[in-house]
């Protein structure tokens, strides 16, 4: 419950958030919910102060929730102020911050272990929380401020666009996909490969780097030559299905469970992400523009709440999900399930992609022959010799 509650105010708070932002203005937004974000950061590692019961119950609720809102308000901030900052390059700016994204996967548990094991508890969450209030001051002062009129769309009128609901449901299945690993693939690898407990986060590593280092090449691409943009989606979504039947892998392949091959996975599986997730603002955007939503702030902070809230979803639905597979039918038949969500996002995907692409050659060949029948009542008659 505590956990979950997360995901649920991260779900809220992204969506009012995103409505509000302009009423809010994204640099106060960003730069409180880092302020707040810093502040519950370092009362997690006091939380072992409080006495035992209802208060350290209630007291754990609170600061994970305070925790989520000012994760949303960052979150949702940010990738409104890059989007309006960087118009031509979106898909590039958001790849090269899944660079620090990866990093901090990377980074933060062997670096929190080691402040663990050397000083305790605490140490941890304060070391966290001062980091990200100190970098309050430098936000303050290279942070632009964006003036911008509210808009009259609405999150329902985003949502309800086909193309933006199926994205939003890729969004959905990809970060289920990443946090089914969560509370399942350490517990895989401790009972099937019987590692020593420090070392069961260095097969993260194989996904969070490969996603880290993919991630700005497939932002380039998606700017450099928009029309791929799809097929990452598409392509992203299949291969990132085909990765959770081979994590097992699944028992009907009938090949044998090896470490190497496992690792392998998690590398070609950082890839497919970052080839899904890069280009889904890109093509939200793109979408709510063709459908009349204002090029300004306003637009910005929906689609990005939209994406943190969807993503805070697949975030709840994957653990949760996933540690209820692993215990009925095992880690092998409980993956291969996950990717079965993949594998049906990207192919809806794909077949819509399919069915515009007819809609736009039938209407553009109607436009040629309604141009020529024009032209055709439009000349002269012939003069009678």
């Amino acid at each position: 419950m505590i956990f979950g509650c997360y995901a649920l105010f991260d779900l809220l708070a992204s969506l009012v958030f995103g409505k509000y932002l302009v009423q809010i203005g994204a640099k106060f937004m960003f730069v409180a919910g880092m302020f707040v974000s810093g502040g519950v950061t370092i009362l997690f590692g006091v939380l072992d102060k409080v006495p035992e019961g209802p208060i350290f119950i209630a007291m754990c609720f609170l600061v994970r929730m305070a925790d989520a809102v000012s994760f949303a308000a960052a979150i949702t901030a940010s990738f409104s102020i890059l989007a309006k900052a960087f118009p031509n390059s979106v898909a590039t700016v958001l790849g090269s911050l899944e660079i620090f994204s990866g990093l901090g996967l990377v980074l933060g548990p062997p670096l929190g272990g080691f402040l663990y094991q050397s000083f305790g508890y605490e140490v941890p969450f304060i070391f966290l929380g001062c980091i990200v209030l100190l970098m309050i001051p430098l936000n303050m002062y290279i942070l632009p401020n964006y003036d911008s009129d509210p808009g009259e769309h609405s999150f329902w009128k985003l949502i309800t666009l086909p193309k933006v609901a199926l994205i939003a449901f890729v969004i959905n299945s990809l970060s289920s996909c990443f946090g089914f690993l969560d509370p399942t693939l350490s517990l895989f690898v401790l009972e099937k490969f019987n590692l020593p407990a420090g070392y069961v986060g260095l097969v993260f590593l194989g996904l969070a780097s490969s996603y880290a280092i993919s991630s700005p090449l497939f932002g380039l691409l998606s700017d450099k030559m928009p029309h791929l943009r799809k097929w990452f989606l598409v392509w992203g979504n299949i291969i990132t299905a085909g990765c959770y039947m081979l994590l097992g892998p699944i028992p009907v392949l009938h090949i044998k469970s090896q470490l190497w091959l496992l690792v392998l996975i998690l590398v070609l599986n950082g890839i497919s992400a970052g080839m899904s997730i890069i280009p889904t603002i890109p093509e939200i955007l793109s979408c709510a523009y063709e459908n009349g939503f204002e090029e300004g702030l306003s637009t910005l902070g929906l689609v990005s709440g939209l994406f943190s809230a969807m993503w805070s979803v697949g975030a709840f639905l994957g653990p949760t999900l996933g540690g209820f597979l692993y215990e009925k039918i095992g880690f092998e038949w409980a993956a291969a399930v996950q990717g079965l969500w993949a594998m049906t996002s990207g192919v809806t995907m794909g077949l819509f992609y399919l069915w515009e692409h007819s809609q736009r050659r039938r209407s553009k060949l109607e436009n040629i022959l309604g141009t020529e029948e024009e032209r055709t009542a439009l000349l002269p008659d012939e003069i009678q010799p």
